[in-house]
């Protein structure tokens, strides 16, 4: 049965509408947490992007000691083997896969519709956007890691094979630690992937020196 489409936060471009970043946020966020970053990518009026900031489902988060908040996945150890709970990134796999099938439906290529995650955002963009069905314009996986990598290679999608990936990180966060990261990128390249890692000095957050990278991977897929 098809669910209702997630709520969120919708910027429309100035023009004609030709692509579409959905942007995830992260744990206990909201699409209103990175709906600011929208003009200060700076992104040409032509490209004509609509950005959607989907809100997480409400559910209890284990490690916050069961409190419901915004996730995109129950997180129930620390442990990084187990941190992600697949059938939470499966299900709001499917739920971003609606938005992204929405836009297809309203007459979007799905070569110009580009994933964004930052932190469980980031999960879910690199778990779907390696198995969806239709090529994407890019994923770009921010202050992230991978759920489930064992199960890529068998799972992944010739779609997406060579959509590029930029993997972006911080090499004092303390809640995603580099390495977890680094991990990410390199099962992506073993797979065969078209992957760029960058880091900056920055905790668990953002930087403008990133925002300008991304604005640039951006323009370079969507031009």
């Amino acid at each position: 049965m098809t669910q209702e489409l997630l709520p969120g936060v919708e910027i429309q471009p100035k023009g004609e509408h030709k692509a579409t970043i959905i942007w995830l946020h992260g744990l206990g966020d909201s699409g209103n947490g990175f709906a600011p970053i929208a003009p200060e990518l700076k992104l040409p009026d032509q490209l004509g992007v609509k950005f959607i900031f989907p809100h997480a489902p409400i559910r209890p988060v284990t490690i916050n000691n069961g409190m419901e908040m915004r996730a995109w996945y129950d997180i129930k150890s620390m442990d990084m083997d187990s941190r992600a709970d697949l059938d939470g990134v499966v299900d709001s796999s499917q739920r971003i896969e609606q938005l992204i099938r929405a836009e297809i439906a309203s007459g979007i290529d799905s070569k110009k519709i580009m994933l964004i995650g930052f932190s469980q955002g980031g999960v879910i963009a690199l778990h779907l956007g390696a198995r969806f069905t239709h090529p994407i314009a890019g994923i770009v996986a921010l202050s992230t890691y991978m759920c489930a990598p064992q199960s890529l290679l068998a799972e992944k999608s010739v779609e997406n094979q060579n959509t590029p990936v930029f993997f972006a990180h911080g090499q004092q966060d303390e809640v995603v630690p580099l390495f977890l990261g680094n991990s990410a990128f390199q099962v992506m390249k073993e797979n065969g992937y078209n992957v760029e890692w960058k880091e900056y000095m920055m905790q668990h957050n953002v930087c403008m020196p990133e925002i300008a990278d991304i604005s640039t991977f951006i323009q370079a897929q969507l031009a």
